[in-house]
């Protein structure tokens, strides 16, 4: 069962897919890499996360009995406005480990204090993080190109997940230290 769905309503998707519950299966695979597509066509933040979204509003329409005719052009509609959504959202989460290390290092105008701080407020932050959680975003955002697509392959097949998994995990650790760091530096510039 998908989290966020209850029984009954993750089985009404499925039952729309497919009567089979293995092509159901497949269908819904289909559906949810083509959800990920379109997010990341449009360079979304989390493209797994509003894909689940959206095929979890979906869903709930199903169960409430709503008829779709043409499912799969519902669920891009539905994605077209969950996508709008995450446009008028405060906060970019896609903003990766490195590009929070970096971006504040290289504007000229930050002094050595502000640097020491950022440092520092990542440093605390970093190890305010269970040892496997912190362990996975030190090791998910190592070397460049090719050998971090390797890297990746290898850590996801080290934990036993699915390459999605792995990159959701990751993102939403990102998301958390990157909230932790601006955290820090608000509190250590008010002093």
């Amino acid at each position: 069962m998908k989290p966020g769905l209850g029984p009954e309503t993750f089985a009404s998707l499925l039952n729309r897919l497919d009567a089979d519950r293995e092509r159901a299966g497949q269908h819904y695979e289909e559906l949810r890499r083509l959800l990920i597509r379109f997010y990341e066509w449009r360079r979304a933040p989390f493209p797994e996360d509003h894909a689940d979204e959206t095929i979890d509003r979906v869903a709930r329409k199903l169960n409430d009995g709503v008829v779709i005719e043409n499912l799969k052009a519902y669920c891009y509609e539905v994605a077209r406005l969950v996508f709008l959504e995450v446009q008028k959202e405060p906060v970019n989460r896609e903003v990766e480990l490195g590009a929070v290390i970096v971006d504040p290092l290289s504007v000229d105008s930050n002094t050595e204090d502000e640097q020491e701080t950022y440092l520092s407020c990542l440093e605390t932050c970093l190890s305010g993080l269970p040892p496997e959680s912190r362990s996975l975003i030190i090791e998910y955002y190592q070397d460049v190109k090719r050998t971090k697509i390797e890297r990746r392959k290898a850590l996801a097949e080290n934990l036993g997940l699915k390459r999605e998994a792995l990159t959701n995990r990751a993102q939403r650790l990102r998301y958390r230290i990157e909230l932790c760091i601006r955290s820090c530096v608000k509190t250590s510039s008010a002093i």
